[in-house]
Parts: C-alpha cells; sequence; structure tokens
C-alpha cells in the first residue's frame, strides 16, 4: 500500500520547517527566521509506530498577499492539501490566532481531509497555557501544544495523524495480486495501455502530456492471474516542469514504483529511447523492482527486415545497464501483442522473488572461480569464501571476502553473470551482491 502523505500547513514564520526537520531526523529544510525562506514543497519519508509517511513542508500561506512570491507559495501549499490524506495545521501560540490563521481554517475545512490543529512555541507542555484556548475558535477541534524547538509534545501530534492514516488493506488478499506499476514518460501511452488491458475507458486518456496527475490503481483478473495495475504520472526533467502540480504527481509516481512488485517502464516507438527513458528506469532498477521494457506504438513504425532487432539494440545500448529486462514490442491502439505482457509479467515476477540455497550458489561460485581466477593486486590474491543469499526483490548475496579492494566491480559483474546463468537468467530483476571481508590476511 502506499505511504500515507501528510502535509505541513500554516502562515510564514510558524516553525514548520523546524517541526519537518526535526520528524524526518534530518536538516533538509531551511530553518530561517524570515518569512518565506521554504517557498517550494520539501518532503522526506518518516515513520511511527511501523507505519512509514510521506511528510511535506511547505512555503506559509498569506491568504491576502499579491507579492508574486507568496502567492506561488500558496499554490504550492494548495497543491499539497490537495494530494495530501492528512494535514497538519501548524501555528502560532505567541502570535495569537490571526486573520490569516481564520482564512487559512476555511481553505482547510473546504478540503474535507482530516485536520490536525498544533500550537507550536508552547516553552512547556504540561498545563495548557490559557492562551491556547482562543484557537478552539478555528473550529478545527482541540489544539495541540507543541515546541518544535525544543522537541515537546511531537509525540502526540505524530499519533495524532497515525490516527488518521488510510486503513492498510488486507495484506492476505493483496498477497494474491500481482502490482504492476506502468511508468515512463508523459504521452507515451501508459493509460491507453491499461485501458486496453482492462477493456473498458477506465482511465483518462489525452494527448496533452501529463493528463494523469496521480497513481490510479485498477485490479484486474484473468487466467494468466491477478494483477493491480497502477497508472503513473508522466515522469519528466526537472527543467521541463513548468505546472507546480505536477512536482507532487512525480513524487506519487516513485511512490508507486516502490508498492510495485513489476515496473513496466513504456517507451514511445516513434521517439525512441530518450534520456529521460534512461532516468526514469533508474528508478526502478535502484528500488530493486522486477522491470520490463514495453515498446509501444509498434504499430506506428514502418518496418523492413531487422527493424525489431535494430530496435532492440538501441533499447540496450541506451539503457546497458538494463540488459536484464526483457523487451515487448505492442500496440496499445490494436491490442497487438498485449497479451504476451502477462505471462511475462508472472514471469519477472517470479524471479525478483527469486531464492538460491546456500549449497548451490556456493557451488556455483566455486566453478566460477576456478574458470575466471579472481583479481591481485601487488602479490595479493582475492579469496572469496563463501556466499549466501539474505533476500530477495530482487535478489540480494552477500560475498564474504578477504578483501573488498581487490573485489572489483568488473569481477562482481562476472560473478553476477555465472549466478544469472545458472539460475536460469533471472530475466527481468536486478541482482544485488554485497561484499563483506572476512578473516583478513595478515
Amino acid at each position: 500500500m502506499a505511504k500515507p502523505i501528510v502535509a505541513l500547513i500554516g502562515r510564514p514564520n510558524v516553525g514548520k520547517s523546524t517541526f519537518f526537520n526535526y520528524i524526518i531526523g534530518e536538516k533538509k529544510s531551511i530553518v530561517e527566521d524570515t518569512p518565506g525562506v521554504t517557498r517550494d514543497r520539501v518532503y522526506a519519508d518518516s515513520e511511527w509506530k511501523g507505519r512509514k509517511f510521506t511528510l511535506i513542508d511547505t512555503g506559509g500561506i498569506e491568504p491576502d498577499s499579491n507579492d508574486e512570491i507568496l502567492v506561488q507559495m500558496r499554490r504550492q501549499a494548495e497543491i499539497a492539501m490537495e494530494t495530501a490524506d492528512v494535514i497538519i495545521f501548524l501555528t502560532d501560540i505567541k502570535q495569537g490566532v490571526t486573520a490569516a490563521d481564520y482564512e487559512v481554517a476555511t481553505m482547510l475545512r473546504k478540503t474535507k481531509k482530516p485536520i490536525v490543529l498544533v500550537c507550536n512555541k508552547v516553552d512547556k507542555i504540561g498545563e495548557p497555557p490559557d492562551d491556547i484556548y482562543e484557537f478552539y475558535n478555528l473550529g478545527l477541534g482541540d489544539p495541540l501544544p507543541i515546541s518544535s524547538l525544543n522537541q515537546l509534545g511531537t509525540g502526540e501530534v505524530l499519533d495524532a495523524i497515525y490516527d488518521h492514516f488510510p486503513q492498510e488493506e488486507d495484506l492476505t488478499e493483496d498477497d494474491e495480486y500481482i502490482r504492476v506499476a506502468l511508468i515512463g514518460k508523459p504521452n507515451a501511452g501508459k493509460s491507453s495501455m491499461i485501458n486496453k488491458i482492462l477493456g473498458e475507458n477506465r482511465l483518462i486518456v489525452s494527448d496533452v502530456a501529463g493528463t494523469t496527475r496521480d497513481a490510479v490503481d485498477s485490479k484486474f483478473e484473468n487466467e494468466h492471474g491477478k494483477y493491480i495495475f497502477v497508472d503513473t504520472a508522466g515522469i519528466r526533467r526537472k527543467s521541463k516542469i513548468e505546472e507546480n502540480i505536477e512536482k507532487f504527481s512525480i513524487l506519487r509516481a516513485k511512490t508507486a514504483i516502490e508498492d510495485s512488485h513489476v515496473c513496466v517502464l513504456v517507451i514511445d516507438a516513434t521517439e525512441g529511447v530518450t534520456d529521460q527513458d534512461a532516468k526514469i528506469a533508474g528508478e526502478a532498477h535502484e528500488a530493486g523492482k522486477g522491470i520490463i521494457i514495453l515498446v509501444n506504438k509498434w504499430d506506428l513504425i514502418e518496418k523492413e527486415t531487422g527493424t525489431l532487432e535494430a530496435f532492440k539494440k538501441d533499447v540496450y545500448t541506451k539503457l546497458a545497464y538494463l540488459t536484464y529486462a526483457p523487451v515487448i514490442f505492442v500496440s496499445a491502439l490494436t491490442g497487438q501483442r498485449v497479451d504476451k505482457l502477462f505471462p511475462l509479467i508472472n514471469a519477472v515476477n517470479e524471479q525478483n522473488s527469486f531464492r538460491a540455497t546456500t549449497g548451490m550458489l556456493n557451488s556455483v561460485i566455486e566453478e566460477a572461480i576456478t574458470l575466471v581466477q579472481p583479481p591481485s593486486d601487488k602479490g595479493r590474491r582475492l579469496k572469496i569464501y563463501y556466499a549466501t543469499q539474505v533476500s530477495t526483490r530482487p535478489p540480494t548475496f552477500v560475498v564474504f571476502c578477504n578483501s573488498a579492494k581487490l573485489f572489483h566491480f568488473s569481477y562482481q559483474r562476472y560473478i553476477e553473470n555465472q549466478i544469472r546463468k545458472n539460475f536460469g537468467g533471472l530475466e527481468g530483476t536486478p541482482v544485488r551482491i554485497i561484499v563483506r571481508e572476512k578473516l583478513k590476511e595478515k
């Protein structure tokens, strides 16, 4: 299930960034005693009571200001409110309830979202100060007193937002489904592909890039299995993000990648592989997800002998780190080869959750060492003692050796290739190798 999103809202200089930095455990937001320092949304992940969530720090809201920067900051905050699951409204008890606070409170009530009202800059926690009672006039429930600077009362705030988190889905039901995230640039055909799969116009399809603002889940069952297809907003280069709301769409897309089992990278055949395709694919690769490269709009390509193989070669050349990922050529418009996608998803999902026995793994490593001798440096040779698999999704192996420095990247790649070769290719999944030193030579 996707992580809940919590937006931190309030007027300028009420202590939002200080609160944000404390909750996430690092100084990510700029803290300055000047209104308007945080002009854009800053977001980071945190965790409370075993539940991970994303916290967004926003610039202060000045409802009646016509200043261009403050107007942009207000729009940023509005976007955060629109997309959040829970909203924290941070106020300043020393300043009391201001006219701007009433305006913000009115904005928040219109969202119909759960609101946690917080009064910051309370010197000590205990018996609430008399000043706190005027905040009941905002009509947002009981105000919680805190001091973000002194880290007082923040646990109560976290408890309050936790109580408003969406209920986690029944894991036994979700375990039956393979979560498939369709990722890619805007207008590559992700929504059209899901519509073709579902056999209905479930998602908005438009030639205007960026129509899909949020990640959308669609459950689907057929003779091949049970799936949850997640359509994500297209991820474009930061320099081309012109609409403020699109920045948050990117966050939702990345969250969808994290929560998926298999990522289908949708490439527009008429444009070929671009640098942005490589960046998006890198997000899925680094997250350790099963990956399928889907070349859409193949019906629009003029073909001759070798066209498909030449295109596939170009894909692997430009996405050199994804040579393990299968490539499928389809047309969402005509339905060409779409039915071939399901067996591929099943196979990639299975490979991503592959587990090898320790005995078989070490036999493969021993054979690999025999075929290609480990590297040496200044008379000292790399010795690999043994290996074990420590996790799946992706398959992750720890290899114990005498010297991590001697275990060059090229030899790690060789070991990875031998593991793939001996365990059926592990098609569609990254393979992680972690090097650990043991019994160093004297």
